[in-house]
């Protein structure tokens, strides 16, 4: 038993020393910038310490446990812990956070609040994944708002304003009934409140109560993911916020819904996960081709890849629908996967929007003779996107293709017109992503005569794409080093529907 509070002091670390940058010197942007970049780097560094030492692959109950009784009044326990399921995304959130504050490195005005929010976001990310309490996780998942609404509103493009106060109206409604069913689920069937998750996962609720709660769970979670029809705020908030926020959303933020599904919905609410499940398949096959068709429509370069990401979200839903250890192992594995490409993707458009200043791709052209070195990294994780054989998004997706074809629920008729469904969102995904490719990079546009002036891609930039896409190619060689450390669990989540 290791009785040294690891997750606390990882949870606790970015903000507490986020908050020294305040007194920092005014003008020492330079010296903000590696002080916040130190503590990514040494925080990312103790999460892969705690987790390789202390963290057993093979036992799929929660480790690293820690329980401190927080407040007396109503029994509100500082309750953390990890098991298979979480330390995939919270290793993910580790190395996209360093790499977002490194690309933010051109930001200089109101470095030190600007800074001190992208720590802010990373404690409540963490804290969200490692949370084994249910009003602590909802504590968590509010607290990681206010940072994003602020880095919208103060970091974003023309239409910031309008973007942020979206992105809040939608994520605050959402939490609204995230809140209903943690009260509605702690306080069901005793006068004292029961928020722990071990606790929780052994009781049983009435079928229709089972079902509602599992409605106002899945609406805040849809939100987050988002679902359609809730995705609306998703391509308004890409298209304004700065690059480096945009890393963290599409990186990261996305993934919370995902896991709040298989955490709460399917872990907590066996019964009414097995009611809804062709639900969330038929809206998850709608979402890949409705997303995918609609990106081909965008002329912002940030929104198109905001429609590819909600299409292939709609890969990770389908996993989870399909109720086999192979469809969610692939679903865990498309969330990892899209953290990687998703954030290399807008990377990669914000640095090419810093030079070229356009937006609109119909503006765009011939930048392939300007910028080979990022032309070259966008195509490559262009490719990623499509789902190449040899990337992490090929294994992650024909993993969920084996998962609804294996799938015992589901008659052989539905497995078939799902399949081919899916397979016609495979093929769209192709297309958006190669037209955006031709739209910037080839053609001649009347302004290649600036082009003199454009500088390729730097050292920093580079070692941005290229951490990006190694993981993205080892995943995808190798996906075994991710389901690994979610097989044991998935096993257990699905031992509840076949044996309780």
């Amino acid at each position: 038993m290791n009785y040294f509070p690891w997750l606390t002091i990882i949870v606790v670390l970015p903000i507490s020393a986020g908050s020294l940058i305040f007194f920092l010197p005014h003008r020492g942007n330079k010296l903000i910038k590696w002080y916040t970049m130190c503590i990514c780097i040494f925080e990312l560094l103790l999460i892969t310490y705690a987790f390789c030492y202390h963290f057993r692959l093979d036992d799929p109950l929660i480790q690293l446990a820690e329980d401190y009784k927080w407040i007396n009044f109503f029994d509100f326990y500082w309750r953390l812990g990890i098991d298979g399921l979480s330390i995939g995304p919270i290793l993910l959130t580790g190395f996209i956070t360093t790499l977002a504050t490194l690309a933010a490195w051109p930001v200089t005005r109101d470095s030190r609040l600007f800074h001190f929010l992208m720590l802010a976001m990373y404690s409540g990310q963490i804290g969200s994944f490692s949370s084994r309490d249910l009003l602590l996780f909802f504590i968590m998942w509010e607290f990681e708002l206010i940072p994003v609404y602020l880095l919208l509103s103060m970091w974003g493009g023309k239409k910031r304003l309008y973007s942020a106060t979206k992105f809040i109206l939608y994520t605050a409604g959402g939490s609204i009934f995230l809140l209903i069913g943690v009260l509605g689920i702690g306080l069901y069937g005793s006068n004292e409140p029961t928020l722990n998750f071990e606790t929780l996962a052994n009781q049983s609720y009435p079928v229709a109560l089972e079902r509602i709660f599992y409605i106002g769970f899945l609406i805040a979670f849809a939100v987050k993911s988002p679902i359609i029809p809730l995705h609306t705020w998703l391509p308004d908030t890409h298209g304004e916020a700065h690059y480096s926020t945009c890393m963290l959303l599409a990186g990261i933020l996305l993934k919370m819904g995902a896991y709040g599904l298989v955490r709460i919905n399917m872990e907590l609410l066996p019964h009414a996960h097995s009611i809804f499940s062709p639900w969330l398949i038929i809206v998850g096959t709608i979402q890949i081709i409705y997303a995918a068709s609609t990106s081909l429509g965008q002329r912002n370069l940030k929104k198109r890849i905001a429609y590819s990401s909600v299409s292939h979200m709609g890969f990770i839903i389908i996993g989870i629908g399909s109720i086999t250890d192979t469809g969610l192992n692939g679903a865990i594995l498309q969330i990892i996967s899209h953290g990687f490409i998703g954030a290399a993707l807008f990377f990669l458009a914000g640095t090419s929007y810093d030079r070229m200043r356009l937006v609109y791709l119909d503006e765009m052209g011939g930048m392939a003779i300007s910028i080979p070195k990022i032309f070259t990294m966008f195509s490559i994780l262009s490719m990623a996107s499509l789902a190449l054989p040899g990337m992490s998004g090929f294994v992650a997706e024909l993993i969920v293709f084996f998962g609804i074809i294996t799938s015992q629920k589901y008659f052989l008729m539905p497995k078939i017109l799902i399949t081919f469904v899916m397979a016609i969102g495979m093929i769209l995904t192709p297309i958006y992503s190669l037209s955006m490719s031709r739209q910037m990079f080839y053609g001649y546009k009347p302004f290649n005569a600036l082009s003199s002036y454009f500088f390729d891609s730097g050292p920093r930039e580079l070692f941005v794409s290229i951490s990006i896409f190694l993981p993205v190619i080892g995943i995808g060689i190798y996906p075994d080093f991710v389901l690994s450390l979610s097989g044991e669990k998935v096993e257990t989540i699905l031992y509840n529907y076949f044996y309780r």
